[in-house]
Order: structure tokens, then sequence, then C-alpha cells
């Protein structure tokens, strides 16, 4: 489909409220044009500095805080459900995978066990979907616009389960993610890695370096606490900063290319699975949020100005655009412990890459999202207390009676 075919659906669809108009807050001190641009990628700039150091410190104070005792401390999440349901609930808590992966990446930096993360992850992968079933939420009063809506929600919803409920059970007998990621980790930043690790080990030792001051900071203002506790404040602290400077990016992403940004999505999307799904990646990595851009695709799809088939794609290219904050948060070591943080980063990239290539590309089970997106919208619309269960059991109770049950029993 053509970009002019595009905009002509677009404008026959039921008209959108005008979205609120960003502002930089940059414009409060008189900037404006190429000055205040500048502004704002500077300040992107700054908030990627702060998140690589933020991951650093979770590093660091999980090393301080735990000792060697990193396994013992995570043994009730050593239940691949337990770790999983963990990455649902935090990434639904946070509204960001990119958050729960950050900072996932960072605690294996500091010793935690690649088992356990691994799960946490996937379960990122879930939790993050949340967003744009909410989105479709604001659609409620018009029942055929809610009904497409929530299907293309959802599509993104059923996908990411189905893709959990494939790769969990390989990774839990044959170590799938985890051996692949190992490996390219090792043929990238591992000793014997050779030309390629001299370019990344020295990219990644002058971000450390760079990031080196600031991190020392942190440490030394918290070192008053007995060890344990200077550990702990260390990671809460920068746990505090990733949300922050995750939440900052995104806005100022938005502002600088969100319309940009739309460009693509109405180029690509109606060209073919391929183009959608590159657009999806594209897409996110501009505005570095999943959320961000599948919440944009959500009131289209309502409108009817996409269908379900042709959103499918580009939310398959959201999930592999969203790691790319866990492997920049990789940079954030170097030695032995980048060689961890990038392998966690790699099981994000991979997991979404295999499922991308196993499920779509299978036409045996190609259809199974859409489907039960559509077979759950078609209910919704009929009784919204559908979408509520939808909304609050996936995301929020079943997680959490999983891992009560896990643990106890």
């Amino acid at each position: 489909m053509g970009h002019a075919t595009v905009e002509q659906r677009t404008s026959q669809g039921p008209q959108e409220a005008a979205p609120p108009v960003l502002r930089s807050p940059f414009e409060r001190f008189g900037l404006s044009g190429r000055a205040l641009s500048a502004a704002n990628w500077l300040s992107v700039v700054a908030a990627v500095y702060v998140l690589i150091t933020a991951v650093n410190v979770i590093g660091s104070g999980f090393k301080i805080a735990t000792g060697d005792q990193a396994g013992e401390l995570f043994s009730f999440a050593t239940n691949p459900i337990v770790g999983l349901m963990i990455g649902v609930v935090a990434t639904a808590l946070t509204q960001s995978s990119s958050t729960t992966t950050s900072v996932t990446v960072g605690l294996v930096a500091g010793g935690l066990p690649l088992e356990i993360a691994v799960p946490i992850i996937m379960g990122a992968n879930i939790g993050t979907t949340l967003t744009n079933t909410l989105v479709s939420l604001g659609m409620v009063r018009d029942k055929e616009q809610f009904r497409r809506g929530f299907a293309a929600a959802t599509v993104h919803d059923f996908f990411n389960v189905l893709a959990v409920c494939v790769f969990l059970p390989l990774e839990m007998m044959f170590g799938l993610l985890q051996r692949s990621a190992t490996a390219v980790a090792d043929a990238t930043v591992g000793a014997d890695a050779g030309v390629i690790n001299m370019i990344f080990g020295g990219l990644g030792d002058i971000v450390k370096g760079a990031t080196r001051p600031l991190s020392d900071l942190i440490q030394d203002a918290l070192s008053f606490l007995p060890e344990v506790w200077h550990g702990v404040l260390m990671i809460i602290v920068a746990v505090a900063l990733i949300l922050l400077v995750i939440n900052f990016i995104g806005k100022q992403l938005k502002i600088l290319m969100v319309g940009k940004a739309k460009d693509v999505l109405h180029f690509a999307i109606g060209r073919g699975p391929i183009a959608g799904i590159t657009s999806g990646a594209v897409m996110t990595v501009m505005v570095q949020s999943s959320s961000t851009s599948t919440a944009l695709v959500v009131p289209l799809a309502g409108s009817g100005a996409f269908t379900l088939r042709q959103i499918y794609p580009f939310t398959l290219g959201a999930n592999i655009g969203t790691t790319i904050t866990a492997l920049i948060a990789a940079f954030a070591f170097d030695g032995p412990e980048a060689t961890a943080a990038l392998t966690a980063a790699l099981v994000h990239l991979f997991f979404n890459l295999f499922a991308t290539i196993v499920i779509f590309g299978l036409p045996v089970v190609r259809d199974l999202p859409p489907r039960g997106a559509t077979w759950l919208a078609n209910r919704a619309a009929e009784r919204k207390i559908y979408a509520v269960v939808w909304a609050l059991g996936v995301f929020v109770a079943l997680p959490l009676l999983l891992i009560f049950l896990t643990t106890v029993f």
C-alpha cells in the first residue's frame, strides 16, 4: 500500500482527538530554532550518560550488598516461573521494559546468575504490552473503534505470551538463549575475540572511564552506611535514576523524532510484513520506547486507518527495536563484567529475533496471535468486563498469584 493510500484511509476514519503539543523544557529559557534543537539533543546525550552510569552503579551496589552470595540471595527466583512473573510485574509497574532489562543487565554484571535473569527478561516482554492495552481502553465509548483498537493492542500481548510459551521450555531444557548470547558475547568482548574485542573493548573502556566520576561520586556519597545497606541504597538510587532518565529520554525523543517516526510508520505499514517489522524496529529505536511506538498505532488501528494484519508485524519490530536500550546499558562495564552484561542484553535481542523468526515465520502458528486478539476483542466489545479482567489478570493478579504459589509450595 502506497503512502497516499494510507493517508486517504486515515482521512476516512473517525476523527481522533488532537494529540497534546509536545514542548521542550528548554523553551522556558527562551531557546528556539537550532539552539532549542541542539539543547534537546545534548540533553538526550546527557541522559544516556546518566543511564549508563546508573547501570554501572547497580552492578557495583549489587556486588557490595551480596558479596559472593548473589545466587543464594535470589534463590527464591531460581524457579523460572517466579523469574518470569517478576519481569512481568516489574515492567507493568514501571511501564518500561527498558527499565527492567537495564536493571537486569546491571544485576548480571554484579553477579546475578544468568539462568535467573533470562526469565525476568522474557517477563519484561509481556509486561511492556500493558501500555497499548490501556491506550485501547480510551476508545471504549465507540464499540467498533474499541473492537479494532483492542485487537491491535492485544495482538502484542498474545504474541509475547506465545513467545514465552515456546522459548521458556526450550531455555529450561537446552539453554538456547543463554548459549547463543554467551557465544556472541564471548566472540565480541571476550578474551579471545581479537580485533573485535579491541574495538568493543576500547569503546567500553572509554565509556567506563567517562562514567566513572559520577559512579564513584554516588558510591562515595553513600559510603557512610554499613556495607550491605550501602549496596542496597546504591541500587535504589540507580533504579530511580534509570526510571527518571528513560522517561526523560522518551519525552525528549518524542519532541525530536515523533514526526519523523510517524512518517516511517505511514510509509512502511501496509507494504508487507518485512517492511512492517522493519518500520516497527526503526520507529522504536527512534523514540526509545516500544510502548510509545505501539501506543501510536493503536488509535490508528481503532480509526480504521490500518488493519490488524498490518499492525501485527509492526509490533514484532517494536519488540526488536526496544532491545537497543539494554545493549547501550551493557557499555557501562569492562572486562569480565562487560561480557556478562552484554550476554544479558543479547538474551533480550535474541529472544525477540528468534520469536519473530519462529512464530511469524511458520504459517502453522503465525495466525494464532491475531486470532486470539480478534476473539478477545469481539467479546470485550460486547462486554467491557473482559477487557478489565484481561488487563488486571494477565499483568497483575496472575503474576502475583503464581509468585506466591511457587514460593510457598
